[in-house]
């Protein structure tokens, strides 16, 4: 008998039809004779609209009753599925964080978890009974609900797998698992059968939205194993775990692509020490995370050009706090571009292997796509292109690396 923590997303469960299928999904597993604990989102849309409202009513709102009315999305599903789970003739009882208790920090709308109590869910999994879980919530130090923030459920269920020493946390979602590149640009892209953990969040940060790099981060520093699937397919999904477990190791696994970039080029800032920390200084005080960033020099020797990048939110914010120190900064001008993208390609094979780099850069010169930036990492190399080379790009280092399907 394996333990089992099951997470269904929005899509999952975005209506009663889908909802019946998440009881039939869980029955077969308790059928094969294993623990389940169920971990359920917001049915789809219904987070958006809980937002919504509370934004129309009070823009500048009170964290505290924001988390109270977004955290019901979860309520109402868990309810719904119990109650699927009854129909389908599975023992089954909906749990909201209060009543685990699930206990957070009280930051809230992006809580940290501070430790799950599972004494009661072990009585009834003990009882042949599947708790469904809320996720995305939790309840602060001050006895008030909580939410987690982007990708909560995800990070509910890793924490209760860990909790509950579960075998291993299988998040049900719209796709089938982790592919090599998105399959809707490139069509010849292949479903992983195993990842490693550290492969995965560069993928999730570098902007695959399979799973949320704060879900990752967790299972990886908890040793929970994940496994990626479908809920409508029934085909297996892609594990993510340790390096060790897998035997063959790719160069490179996958390559994603971020859309969410914008360029900043401050143009002839003076070229003296401490300069950089007077520049990015005044942006890490206004909130503003800096990627990637590249210095060229002048003819003369006094100035320099600095270009690098942050998210297209941020654009706004960061050319104000860079207006606000001009004097003191001394530049020319700020000039930005927001109509770029940033591909990276990811492997844990890079460790031990030479030449990734210069493959990555000979296949894009010889399609004629130039390279506005760089950055790298022991596992990961990207590259700042124009917006229009996305797709060209990413076709181009899959097949480059040897990725596309037979």
């Amino acid at each position: 008998m394996a333990r089992i923590v099951q997470k269904f997303g929005g899509t999952s469960v975005g209506d009663i039809e889908r909802i019946k299928n998440v009881a039939r999904i869980v029955k077969r597993q308790v059928d094969g004779g294993d623990q389940v604990t169920v971990v359920v989102s917001a049915m789809s849309g219904v987070t958006n609209d809980l937002v919504a409202k509370v934004r129309a009513i009070a823009p500048m709102h009170d964290a505290r009753e924001y988390d109270t009315v977004v955290a019901t999305g979860e309520q109402v599903t868990t309810g719904l599925v119990a109650l699927a789970l009854h129909e389908a003739g599975v023992a089954a009882r909906s749990w909201q964080a209060w009543q685990i208790p699930f206990r957070t920090d009280d930051a809230h709308g992006r809580a940290r978890i501070l430790g799950i109590d599972t004494a009661r869910l072990e009585e009834r999994l003990a009882e042949g009974q599947v708790p469904v879980v809320a996720g995305f919530q939790g309840i602060g130090t001050d006895g008030r609900i909580t939410t987690l923030g982007r990708g909560g459920s995800d990070i509910t269920a890793v924490a209760l797998a860990a909790a509950l020493r579960a075998d291993r946390c299988d998040i049900y979602t719209d796709v089938d698992g982790v592919y090599t590149a998105d399959p809707r640009i490139v069509a010849r892209a292949r479903k992983l059968d195993k990842i490693t953990f550290e492969e995965m969040l560069e993928l999730a940060s570098q902007g695959a939205k399979v799973l949320h790099t704060r879900s990752v981060e967790l299972a990886m520093n908890l040793g929970v194993r994940l496994q990626v699937l479908s809920a409508f397919t029934g085909a297996p999904g892609t594990m993510v775990v340790d390096e060790d477990e897998i035997v063959e190791q790719h160069v490179v696994s996958g390559i994603a692509y971020s859309r969410d970039e914008a360029k900043i080029t401050v143009v002839r800032l003076a070229d003296r020490p401490g300069v950089a920390a007077k520049l990015f200084g005044p942006l890490a005080e206004a909130g503003i995370n800096v990627d990637m960033i590249v210095q060229g020099g002048s003819e003369d020797g006094a100035h320099a050009d600095m270009t690098f990048t942050v998210g297209k939110a941020d654009l706004l914010p960061a050319l104000k706090a860079l207006e606000v120190r001009k004097k003191d900064l001394g530049y020319h001008s700020v000039v930005h571009d927001s109509s770029v993208v940033k591909v990276s390609v990811i492997g844990v094979g890079m460790r031990s292997h030479a030449g990734v780099a210069a493959k990555m850069f000979s296949a894009l010169a010889e399609r004629g796509i130039n390279i506005q930036a760089i950055s790298t990492s022991e596992i990961k190399i990207s590259v700042l292109l124009s917006e229009e080379y996305t797709e060209l790009a990413l076709r181009t280092l899959h097949t480059a690396y040897g990725l596309d399907a037979a």
